[in-house]
């Protein structure tokens, strides 16, 4: 299979938005299969106490791939950008310092997750009757951080290149061979939380190896050896785009790491219930993600083309194309959330004690899902802007969105929970989102009138 790249400086704005989300809507819905499996069979096969574990540890492995997110997101900027300007040779040269740069990342990061394991979930006070659990899953996964890294890379290429196709393929590929290997090493073989972590480490594998064959069939890949000899110029570009977009989301997770603190001094039950609609989480943004990674390269590229008119009106479509598809979802998880949830939560079950657990975690999880969906178009609006800003090469305001983030997140869920109880945990989260769009909104307005009149730096020299 060969990719197809699109040109995104030609054509109807709204509908190359949309020709690239939508494959990247699919694909970011696969990925969150790996989550919801886990979740579910883990939930429902091995208990309460399980599931909390894998609740317990998710924004700590958020922290990590995040991270590593940010980085490909600021790698991709400049590749965006270089396409857009028709300069393929530089192109090359970008892709080959970008891979040198995350295989020394991963190395790092692989070593620093490992080794402060014990010491963070120490500090989040994770209940000692899940501690072993959370520690088995989520060093399973941090062993699997080369891994991740490599598909995010090539994700980000396909993207900069306007390819959603390739990447939602891959996605569909890896989620059969999770949820296969889920029921495999869960259900019929006694793995427990590591089986799980296992098979979503193999199903991320295959996804890399898929992404590479796609790769490897197009010319404009044929890198030669010195494309991958770093140059300082180059690599300080992009890892001065990368770096303030991977401590963004470092800053947001740490927040989140702070929250879970706050949660983990709540019942187990509760801990499940905001486990279980944490990892819906990933349903209800798989459509902001694609939005954002479309936002970028949509304004990366015809920034490098300087077709600055285009940009604007793009960000308009982009902007109601993403109210709109958050209604929906929002409206959609009102409707049917609690039957969703309930694949999470195994209630009926003969322990009476086991039982009650599981009802209040469901009706925990089902409450903070109804705020969210309520509010999902704040959070939709954040995606577009921030994305948009960092496509023009700005990715320091939304660094700072990220600190405003975290001081909404942290200090609402601290004041407030202390104030109504464990529902401030839950209004903290959309005060995060709303803090964020005020920094968000307003800064891309001040760009994009440089952008109109010609006034933005581009980073390409």
């Amino acid at each position: 299979m060969q990719f197809k790249a699109r040109n995104m400086t030609e054509g109807n704005p709204l509908r190359l938005i949309l020709s690239l989300s939508l494959p990247l809507m699919l694909g970011n819905a696969c990925q969150q299969l790996y989550t919801v499996a886990d979740t579910a069979i883990v939930g429902r096969a091995l208990g309460s106490n399980a599931l909390a574990a894998l609740g317990a540890v998710s924004w700590f492995n958020w922290m990590m791939l995040s991270f590593i997110q940010g980085l490909s997101e600021g790698f991709c900027i400049r590749m965006a950008q270089e396409y857009g300007a028709g300069n393929l040779p530089g192109l090359r040269k970008t892709i080959g310092n970008s891979c040198v740069l995350s295989a020394i990342a991963a190395a790092i990061l692989t070593v620093a997750g490992l080794l402060s394991i014990r010491f963070v979930l120490e500090i989040l006070e994770t209940p000692p009757e899940i501690l072993p659990l959370s520690t088995r899953y989520i060093r399973m996964l941090f062993f699997a951080t080369p891994v991740v890294m490599a598909f995010n890379l090539c994700s980000s290429i396909l993207r900069a290149l306007g390819d959603g196709r390739t990447p939602l393929l891959a996605m569909l590929v890896a989620s059969g061979i999770n949820i296969g290997l889920d029921l495999l090493l869960v259900v019929v073989f006694p793995c427990g939380v590591a089986g799980a972590a296992l098979a979503t480490v193999i199903a991320q594998a295959f996804s890399v190896l898929f992404c590479l064959r796609a790769l490897a069939k197009n010319r404009i890949f044929l890198l030669r050896k010195e494309d991958f000899r770093l140059e300082r110029k180059l690599d300080w570009i992009l890892i001065r785009l990368g770096l303030p977009v991977a401590l963004q989301n470092a800053i947001i997770s740490v927040g989140g790491m702070i929250v879970q603190k706050v949660v983990n001094g709540f019942s187990v039950a509760f801990i499940a219930g905001y486990s279980a609609t944490n990892k819906l989480y990933g349903v209800l943004e798989v459509a902001a993600t694609s939005f954002g990674y479309s936002m970028s390269t949509y304004v990366g590229q015809n920034l490098g083309a300087r077709e600055f008119s285009r940009i604007r009106s793009g960000v308009r479509a982009g902007v109601l194309a993403a109210l709109a598809t958050s209604a929906v979802i929002g409206g959609s998880m009102l409707l049917f959330g609690r039957e969703i949830l309930s694949l999470f939560v195994k209630v009926n079950v003969e322990d009476l004690r086991e039982a009650a657990q599981a009802a209040q975690a469901l009706d925990v999880a089902f409450e903070f899902l109804s705020l969210m969906s309520m509010c999902l178009p704040i959070l939709y609006i954040l995606y577009v802007y921030r994305s948009s800003l960092q496509g023009s090469g700005d990715t320091l305001t939304p660094m700072l969105s990220g600190v405003v983030e975290f001081i909404m997140r942290v200090s609402a869920a601290i004041w407030l929970s202390k104030k109504i109880g464990y529902s401030g945990v839950f209004y903290a989260e959309v005060l995060a989102w709303a803090g964020a769009d005020l920094i968000l909104v307003s800064m891309w307005y001040v760009r994009s009138w440089r952008i109109s009149r010609g006034k933005s730096s581009v980073i390409l020299s």
